[in-house]
């Protein structure tokens, strides 16, 4: 069976073109010059760039060497992976500089591109068949369970790990692309990290401040915390397996298992710290030595207490600095450790706690860019009556100190109604006089509009439509109508407002996708009276609309009104149902608005590949969004206020 790279279903082998979206099965576009090339080539024919995505293979001996040997590995002694590939599908890249994990035994790991990549692969066919046989011999409610379940299907045992931890650890730990055994090897194909800085590279940066190490020094702590009752704290003690994606995230190479009788201690991880510190060449002083030093000497055996002391040392670092100028105790000769208090009072830290029992240190984030982009197709109506607007101020300031960047944003999406033309013309009525609203009245691009200016600014919309249906002298249901969404970003504050279903949805990669708005409509208005679901949705007229702009006066629309804070890289959708019907959003965001927060994604592309998705798994309907990229850095001045 043949991957539909699109939609993901699955077609017959001979197949050239995807039957359900009609996706080319043989050959692809260039990145680089935009020339096809087939799915089977590793280099493009006609510019001669890469057309792959080089995978981590590890290949591992299933009898260990006997380590009191010297068994050293020539580039010419590594296996061609493909000869011991069922599927003949897998080709040498290059040879990697990571090692195995040594408890894995003698073993080499290097780069292979997938000559098949639209073919099943063994694992998922294997995982396949066995839930088509049993659907509860993998996914089972213990963590034993499942691995049997694993272990059934014939995934290998050292793949299984990555298989069952990839729900609870992403994207800390690598995606699982295939593994299979021999009668002599094991072969585990993983997700490749090797581009990612390390995680010592970035520790000797001068550029990064310390509160950012302590980030990544809470962010190992809770790991470890994780990663315990599992068996894989080994995997923390590997430098060189400490990986930090682009925005800051601590990940992981592989996954290194612990000795089960000899599982390491907690003062490990502070001897890390230790040689992290003392290979970098950052100072070590008060709070942050003690806390190493009692790792080491194991007088700290909890993580709860490291994290509980990282917690308090930022506390302290929030007391003026001039309290110990005004010591009179102090020593005058220790300059150094006074300028870092001072460096330390500069850069304050904050707490992201929402998700968590325990907060976890973060940076003070500012704004470090804001893009959107936004796209309408017609779907499966004879005309489109939907329409959207997007209007960004970007403002930058730099000088001597550094770079500032203010801006504000104005996005909306409205779905009309009415017939005849009707819908369009009332969407687009809206639109234009909200931005014109905006324009007028939000002069502060530092402030955002309050929430009487928001609500005022829909009612004069809805004023602006409802006087035309006045005028042209329609009535009842014949009145033109439109919903609304519309997002206003002003640096990290957001408002969200909304009229009719709608939506506008949030996605983070710790939060996953959240709906930030509710449908106003008649289900939805029953659930909120206290009926169940079911029962509300059973009723004939459970989607049709309790709010509207446009068919009836100002005292009948009550928009709802939402402020929210961003902590995080975070993406925006704002659509109409056609896009958000079936759950649609919800099921496949993963492969659709999750990678479009990375900078390096392009957002027309992403937004295109969702409403084509959308078209083909709903298609009924007008389908409309906009999606915006908010991305923040550190603020390493200290003075943004969360």
């Amino acid at each position: 069976m043949l991957v539909c790279p699109e939609c993901q279903s699955k077609n017959p082998t001979q197949n050239k073109y995807c039957q359900k979206c009609g996706t080319s099965l043989t050959v692809r576009d260039c990145e680089e010059c935009g020339e096809p090339v087939g799915w089977e080539e590793s280099t493009c024919p006609h510019c001669g760039a890469s057309a792959v995505k080089p995978i981590l293979a590890l290949i591992l001996p299933k009898t260990p060497l006997d380590p009191s040997e010297s068994h050293e590995t020539e580039e010419s002694d590594l296996p061609e992976v493909a000869a011991l590939d069922p599927n003949q599908r897998y080709h040498i890249y290059s040879y990697s500089s990571l090692s195995p994990p040594p408890s894995y035994g003698q073993g080499c790991s290097v780069q292979v591109w997938d000559s098949q990549p639209l073919v099943e692969s063994y694992l998922s066919s294997q995982l396949s068949a066995t839930a088509a046989l049993d659907p509860n011999a993998v996914l089972t409610d213990s963590s034993e369970s499942q691995e049997e379940g694993l272990q059934q299907t014939g995934v290998p045992a050292l793949a299984i790990p990555y298989q069952l931890l990839k729900d609870r650890f992403s994207p800390i730990i690598p995606r699982l692309y295939d593994a299979w055994d021999t009668p002599e090897q094991t072969v585990v194909l993983l997700e490749d990290r090797q581009e990612y800085h390390g995680l010592t590279q970035c520790w000797e940066d001068p550029d990064i401040p310390l509160l950012q190490v302590l980030s990544w020094l809470d962010q190992l702590a809770h790991l470890w915390q994780d990663l315990a009752p599992v068996g894989y704290c080994q995997s923390l003690l590997e430098a060189s397996n400490l990986r930090v994606d682009e925005d800051g995230v601590l990940c992981l190479q592989q996954l290194y298992p612990d000795d089960p009788e000899h599982p390491p201690e907690l003062s490990a991880l502070g001897q890390l710290w230790q040689r992290f510190f003392s290979q970098t060449g950052r100072t070590l002083y008060g709070p942050l030595a003690d806390l190493l030093g009692g790792l080491m000497e194991g007088k700290i055996t909890v993580v709860e207490d490291v994290r509980s002391r990282l917690r308090e040392f930022a506390r302290q670092q929030e007391a003026p600095y001039d309290d110990q100028e005004n010591n009179p105790e102090a020593d005058p000769s220790d300059v150094e450790e006074q300028e870092m208090m001072a460096a330390a009072h500069d850069e304050k830290m904050i707490y992201a706690t929402q998700g968590e029992d325990v907060p976890t240190i973060v940076l003070p984030m500012q704004l470090l860019s804001l893009s959107a982009s936004g796209l309408t197709h017609v779907g499966g109506r004879d005309h489109n009556e939907d329409t959207f607007g997007i209007e960004t101020l970007i403002h930058n300031t730099e000088n001597p100190l550094g770079k500032t960047l203010q801006a504000k944003g104005v996005y909306i999406v409205c779905d009309g109604m009415g017939g005849h033309a009707a819908g369009e013309v009332a969407s687009a009525m809206a639109v234009e006089s909200l931005q014109y609203y905006f324009r007028e009245h939000w002069t502060d691009p530092t402030i955002l509009p309050d929430e009487e200016t928001i609500r005022q600014a829909i009612l004069t919309t809805n004023e602006k439509i409802y006087t035309v249906n006045l005028e042209n002298s329609r009535s009842g249901s014949g009145r033109m109508g439109t919903t609304l969404v519309m997002v206003l970003i002003q640096d990290r504050n957001v408002a969200i407002a909304h009229v009719g279903d709608s939506r506008v949805y949030q996605i983070t990669r710790k939060q996953g996708i959240e709906q930030l708005t509710r449908d106003h409509e008649v289900g939805q208005r029953e659930i909120l009276r206290g009926v169940d679901p079911e029962d509300a949705y059973a009723r004939p007229d459970a989607f049709q609309l309790t709010q509207a702009l446009g068919p009836r006066e100002n005292d009948f629309v009550k928009p709802d009104i939402l402020f929210l804070e961003i902590h995080e890289d975070t993406l925006f959708l704002l659509c109409s149902d056609g896009l958000s019907d079936g759950d649609l959003l919800e099921k496949h965001y993963e492969d659709y608005l999750t990678p479009l927060i990375s900078s390096r994604a392009n957002l027309e592309e992403g937004l295109y590949d969702l409403v084509r998705f959308a078209n083909i798994e709903n298609g009924h309907d007008n389908i409309t969004g906009v999606v915006v990229r908010v991305k923040l850095r550190p603020n390493l001045d200290g003075t943004s206020v969360m």
